[in-house]
């Protein structure tokens, strides 16, 4: 009888729906990218570094587009974090490390590189790199985490880059175009509680969410998004990731 109660107690607290706060990473981001490759000008070469299974490809069809991996990466690597499970990187043009590139000096216009310093081990290395490769003029798109969970282990080697890393990468020979947060504290915290059920599932011996947890959970999303439409600079604390966008001098 008072387990029936507090199952109807907690029907009634429980928000009707969950607010749509934490769940636009990827949105958020391929939005940005699609709108800065579609400014690059039609024809021009461009290299897509650490391309995986080539999903940004579709973004460059009035370019140039040749692929860059390092083709291992299988889909289930190590068993440790998060894996994708399958992974096809059998179209990749030019198979390599990505800190030994096999192109001649100023090959190509354009260079990206989209979620993929955090699986550098020496991420300046990389960087130092894919500024050979580009040309005078050439516009160089990075994407990287701000913090990031484990993930493609054991090719995870950093959690996640903040603004001051590009500012300091870029000072020398590039003028940065757009350098810009992606989500913020509020956003980031709300995406990792809704891991909070995938999670336990696979690192908790008890890892069914009772009613009370998935309350919990729901009304501090609540708290979030409202805090999130009063938000005051607070992706400079913590976000998704940074997107950068500079021009080589």
């Amino acid at each position: 009888m008072i387990q029936k109660l507090k199952n109807r107690l907690f029907a009634y607290l429980m928000p009707q729906k969950a607010p749509a706060i934490g769940n636009n990473n990827v949105t958020q981001r391929e939005e940005w990218l699609q709108k800065t490759l579609s400014n690059i000008p039609a024809g021009l070469k461009i290299l897509d570094a650490g391309a995986g299974e080539l999903q940004y490809k579709r973004l460059c069809k009035h370019l140039q587009y040749v692929s860059q991996d390092f083709a291992q990466y299988d889909g289930k690597g190590d068993g440790h974090g998060l894996q994708t499970q399958s992974f096809d990187n059998s179209k990749i043009d030019i198979v390599s490390d990505i800190t030994e590139i096999p192109v001649a000096d100023s090959s190509f216009d354009a260079v990206m590189c989209i979620e993929v310093f955090e699986h550098i081990p020496n991420p300046n290395k990389a960087f130092e790199e894919l500024n050979r490769v580009l040309k005078k003029g050439g516009y160089l798109i990075i994407t990287a985490p701000f913090a990031s969970v484990t993930h493609f282990a054991p090719y995870h080697f950093a959690t996640g880059f903040n603004k001051y890393f590009y500012q300091y990468l870029t000072k020398d020979n590039y003028d940065i175009i757009d350098l810009v947060p992606n989500g913020n504290f509020y956003q980031f915290l709300a995406q990792e509680l809704t891991r909070i059920g995938t999670v336990a599932d696979k690192y908790s011996s008890a890892p069914t969410l009772t009613p009370e947890d998935k309350l919990g959970i729901n009304l501090t999303l609540n708290l979030l998004a409202r805090l999130e439409t009063t938000s005051n600079n607070a992706s400079e604390l913590l976000c998704f990731g940074y997107h950068l966008l500079a021009k080589k001098k």
